[in-house]
């Protein structure tokens, strides 16, 4: 029995040790996807969106704070990618810690529930653990620059601006999708798969024709936002609007289609607003329609369970001595 002990005992740290490196892995991986797109404004590089926060937000939210460290660590390995070590860069590396955590903290405040069932928990996450939380990220990063002279500082609110906007978005997009990926249980319900296919395909057409047009077609995207939330809630909708977000970065990195002829800082207002309202629209919607369903399923249990308490009383309950 004590050998039993002992070892369930080395099996505690042994997973935290491995849950802690995969948290690291995944940040450190989302990081390395998220620099394959930069914008320069003002001579600061920053990406539009920013995915390796939602990665952190979600395990915080799947975990709990015993993830802290594996978030510290893979913050530190994609700085470490991208630039020597320094006094100064550690306090880039406590911004970005810090940030998912306040996000986290103040989440859990408010009861939120991470099947984003309620409206009220998409709310939470937008205000909450997006654009709240990542002032902390943006702020020290920002900052930093303007502190260190690698900023100027008439140069720090757009700088600061892109910042803040391109890690909210991460939380909106990646987090809502690593929360239903933990949820999904198999097997899938695949009774719309022909509806599905034809989603995939008019999105397949039609988001890489608007965002590399020169003519501006960028509202058209939304009635496929609108058709996959109202149909497939989170899954079709954060889907649709991850897939829009990456090719309307890479258009606007390239300077391409609705993105070509602006200066720098106009095509960093014009992706973050496009990127932004259409994540905050996916989000909300999907979790309108979802507490809906989820109130009309309430009502019909609620409603059967009434009936067959009517039942009961009408014909009488064998199991109570009552006659037919």
């Amino acid at each position: 029995m004590a050998a039993v002990v002992g070892f369930e005992e080395l099996r505690r740290p042994g997973r935290y040790v491995l849950l802690t490196l995969a948290v690291a892995g995944g940040y450190f991986g989302a990081g390395r996807l998220g620099l394959l797109r930069e914008l320069v404004v003002d001579g600061a590089v920053f990406t539009p969106i920013w995915p390796p926060t939602g990665v952190a937000v979600a395990c915080l939210l799947i975990f709990g704070l015993r993830v802290l460290p594996g978030i510290a660590l893979g913050a530190l390995l994609v700085i470490m990618s991208i630039t020597s070590l320094h006094p100064t860069v550690f306090v880039i590396l406590v911004g970005n810690t810090l940030a998912p955590a306040c996000a986290f903290l103040m989440l859990r405040r408010v009861g939120f529930r991470t099947d984003l069932g309620r409206l009220r928990d998409g709310l939470a996450l937008v205000f909450l653990g997006a654009l709240s939380a990542m002032l902390v990220s943006a702020t020290c990063g920002a900052g930093l620059l303007v502190l260190t002279d690698k900023l100027a500082a008439h140069s720090f609110w757009p700088v600061w601006l892109g910042w803040w906007v391109g890690d909210a978005m991460g939380v909106l997009i990646v987090t809502p999708l690593l929360l239903l990926l933990w949820t999904v249980r198999l097997p899938l319900d695949l009774h719309r798969w022909k509806e599905a296919f034809g989603l995939a395909a008019a999105i397949g057409v039609i988001v890489p024709l608007v965002t590399h047009n020169r003519v501006s077609l960028l509202f058209l995207i939304y009635p496929l936002l609108i058709w996959a939330a109202l149909r497939f809630r989170f899954a079709g909708s954060m889907l649709c609007a991850l897939f829009a977000s990456v090719l309307a970065t890479i258009a606007a990195t390239q300077e391409t289609g609705p993105f070509a002829d602006l200066t720098h800082v106009e095509v960093m207002m014009k992706l973050q607003a496009f990127n932004g309202t259409m994540a905050f629209t996916a989000l909300l919607l999907s979790s309108v329609i979802t507490e809906q369903r989820n109130t009309r399923i309430s009502v019909e249990n609620a409603c059967q369970e009434l009936a067959e308490v009517l039942e009961h009383l009408t014909a009488g309950d064998p199991r109570q001595g009552g006659r037919p």
